[in-house]
């Protein structure tokens, strides 16, 4: 689909995604245009400025935008996300994208839209739900007075600063050789000066550029059909066993065995499957090995696990090339009679060779198709207007005709009327059920791009038609309905954590459930992180957007929590008899500043709490006092995270990442302000993507040290160079060793 943007503007064909009276999904394609804050809705191209909209909505500081993933809505791929009022959880607007650049692009778009009139002084904040937009003429400005507003999202730095890292770390990788035009590393923990300490099943990574665009190659990599044969030599075939959410599946695959050495029997794969798309149009493609009940190891086949791998697409010379990254670690399940480990390594660099494949597919393609030197979607097809009538006319008759034409004045005039309003769910009305934009024909890559992904499905509905049969007291439409209903209340079926959790007797307070342990060496414990590993903003950002080592954090990491319970736990900083309520009783100066993270783990909750304290007035730091006295939709357009997994696999620092992250545009993010605190609780279930990256850190919990600072961003020069709230390192945490709600004083 064409997308025209320019600083100001955005349009485009997306989908409105809806249920109809039964509850089944149904998407109408529509033609959306965003400018400046107001996102209208055509059901053609409008063909001037002028030109009135079906529907329009205003896009205020309280729209959140979250990213869905893919999904499959009457055999159909989308890619979709979700535009929702904080304010008022019932208006809401789901759309969708033919691809996650096109999704990806929308999603930057409407997040900037919707800050683009935030005013961030103290004393004129108010509560976004009664809040009252400006007309359109006083939103518009310059791009000069844009560099200088103190609007974070108009400034270019914002692209800057999210195609950097902002941790100060060594590389975790060493090259050892080059073949067939990929460099070849490995981790560099288990590396010495003669490249002599190998482990029995290594990290290894190739690295190599192909002449095509990120979104192609992750198209390519991700399909499961007929087209991988044409570069991936290792793969036989492949399907997706079940689809968990937008972002990940559980995928199972069959190897060739005549590239693995001679008597070796043949290997499949059951791996956990996690993918993202980055603001700079890098995509990140993440397996890890799982047990699943519906797919047991097959006869013939020995199943080999993968301790972590996946892939890298990050977009160079202005999008034309990318660099490929491929990572493995495999374990081939071989016996060590039969094989050394050096033989091993051979059969995993051997199939890291894939990306020397895929680039040189590209390279033959490229002569005879653009579709990996530039994407091009399918151009919108329908019938003219008069023909459509005059096939209406002959199927139903004049008198029908007629009934209809009123119908749809009637509908028109009903739309006018909304045209106006400002609720996202006037975007998606009922009505919208019953008119779709015709599609163009289907091309062949798609058609296997969507064979490949639905192989299980079809495999499912053909499972839950032979049921039928053993009900014949119910309608096959009754048990498809039950059926239906099982699929959204089944249990997990994959394994991928093991649980052992230990109910002690002892009674904990709120704040000293996590010992602490400066020296680093004790498991489960937690200290704070050097300040220096991190950079914020320097004193002179607006001008050359540097950013500096920060030297000192504004806050002392006091305590923290670790906690487990079958519910939220919210508001820590009020519970009787914690660390803050003791301070409180004291009646001192002591303020605190609480992290509250919610990660969820089936049904689940762990809590991770973080309090930091300053003994001094909060007037002696300006930007903590504005951002503890502000407004939710200022803290949520300030409130920053600098994540950083300094020991760990590479799957889970690549999950993870090294990138400054406002935590209120990306999560649901609730504040709670008592007399001598303020508790900031990030509720990580509120996005697939976030709970994608949380599972799989939760998988490998007890062999990482993780690290994280935060920070209150600085937008104007009176507020840099910025300062550290505080920062914390979290040896080894250990799911079982997590404190039940229950023993809590």
């Amino acid at each position: 689909m064409d997308i025209l943007q320019t600083d100001a503007k955005m349009e485009g064909w997306l989908y409105t995604i809806g249920s109809n009276r039964f509850g089944l999904q149904f998407s109408r394609k529509r033609y959306l245009v965003l400018h400046e804050n107001t996102l209208k809705s055509y059901k053609t191209k409008p063909v001037s400025d002028k030109e009135e909209p079906v529907r329009s909505a205003i896009l205020d500081s309280c729209i959140r935008v979250i990213d869905n993933g893919k999904e499959s809505i009457n055999r159909k791929v989308f890619f979709t996300f979700t535009i929702h009022n904080t304010s008022n959880h019932d208006d809401q607007l789901k759309l969708g994208a033919s691809s996650p650049e096109e999704a990806g692009r929308w999603i930057r778009s409407l997040q900037d839209a919707a800050l683009k009139e935030c005013t961030f002084e103290v004393k004129t904040l108010v509560a976004c739900s009664k809040r009252r937009w400006p007309s359109l003429r006083s939103v518009v400005s310059t791009r000069a007075d844009r560099r200088t507003s103190v609007d974070w999202t108009a400034d270019s730095s914002v692209q800057t600063e999210a195609r950097t890292t902002d941790v100060i770390a060594p590389s975790p990788w060493k090259i050892f050789g080059c073949q067939n035009g990929l460099r070849l590393f490995k981790e560099a923990e288990d590396w010495d000066s003669c490249g002599r300490h190998w482990d029995d099943h290594p990290a290894i990574m190739a690295v190599g550029v192909v002449d095509g665009t990120s979104e192609a190659i992750f198209r390519t990599l991700m399909s499961l059909g007929s087209s991988r044969a044409e570069w991936d030599f290792c793969f036989y075939r492949g399907s997706v066993v079940e689809h968990l959410d937008g972002h990940t599946d559980i995928v199972h695959q069959q190897l060739y065995s005549d590239w693995l050495p001679w008597g070796m029997q043949r290997r499949d794969l059951l791996l956990r499957r996690y993918w993202r798309r980055e603001d700079d149009g890098t995509y990140v493609i993440l397996y890890h090995s799982v047990f699943h009940k519906k797919c047991p190891p097959q006869k013939g086949y020995v199943r080999a696990c993968f301790k972590s791998g996946g892939f890298v697409i990050t977009p160079v010379n202005q999008g034309k090339q990318s660099i490929v990254k491929h990572m493995l670690a495999v374990d081939w399940k071989y016996w060590k009679l039969y094989m050394r480990p050096s033989s091993a390594r051979s059969i995993t660099i051997r199939m890291l060779e894939r990306v020397a494949a895929l680039r040189e597919m590209v390279k033959a393609k490229a002569g005879r198709s653009s579709e990996y030197s530039s994407l091009e979607l399918p151009k919108d097809i329908g019938l003219p207007q008069v023909k459509k009538e005059d096939v209406m006319t002959k199927v139903q008759g004049p008198e029908a005709s007629r009934k209809t034409e009123q119908g749809v004045l009637m509908e028109e005039e009903v739309e006018k009327q909304l045209s106006g309003g400002t609720s996202l769910m006037g975007l998606n009305d009922a009505s919208d059920e019953f008119f779709d934009v015709p599609e163009a024909t289907e091309t062949t890559d798609d058609a296997d791009y969507y064979h490949s992904e639905n192989e299980w499905s079809r495999e499912l509905v053909s499972k839950m038609e032979s049921t039928n049969t053993q009900h014949p007291k119910l309608s096959s439409a009754a048990v498809f309905v039950k059926k239906l209903h099982d699929l959204a209340v089944q249990k997990k079926v994959y394994l991928d954590l093991q649980e052992g959790s230990k109910d002690n007797s002892i009674l904990y307070t709120y704040g000293a459930t996590l010992q602490e342990d400066p020296s680093f060496t004790s498991p489960c414990s937690w200290t704070a992180a050097d300040p220096s590993t991190f950079l914020i903003r320097g004193e002179n950002y607006l001008k050359d957007h540097q950013k500096v080592k920060a030297t000192s954090t504004s806050m002392l990491l006091v305590g923290a929590d670790w906690i487990k319970s079958e519910k939220r736990e919210d508001d820590l900083g009020s519970r009787p008899g914690g660390i803050v309520q003791k301070y409180a009783a004291k009646g001192g100066l002591e303020f605190f500043f609480v992290v509250n993270i919610q990660v969820p783990a089936g049904s689940t909750m762990y809590t991770l709490s973080l309090y930091y304290m300053t003994r001094t007035p909060l007037e002696n730091n300006p930007l903590l006092h504005r951002f503890v006295n502000g407004d939710d939709t200022y803290r949520n357009s300030r409130f920053k995270l600098i994540p950083y997994i300094s020991q760990g696999s590479w799957i889970v620092k690549q999950s993870v990442g090294k990138k400054a992250c406002l935590i209120g545009q990306a999560l649901e993010v609730h504040y709670f302000r008592g007399k001598n605190y303020l508790e900031v609780e990030i509720d990580v279930s509120s996005s697939t993507v976030a709970r994608g990256v949380v599972n799989l850190v939760l998988g490998y919990l007890n062999n990482l040290v993780i690290e994280m600072a935060f920070v209150i961003q600085g937008n104007t020069q009176d507020e840099l160079p910025e300062i550290l709230v505080g920062t914390c390192r979290l040896n080894h945490l250990d799911a079982s060793k997590s404190v039940t709600s229950k023993n809590m004083a």
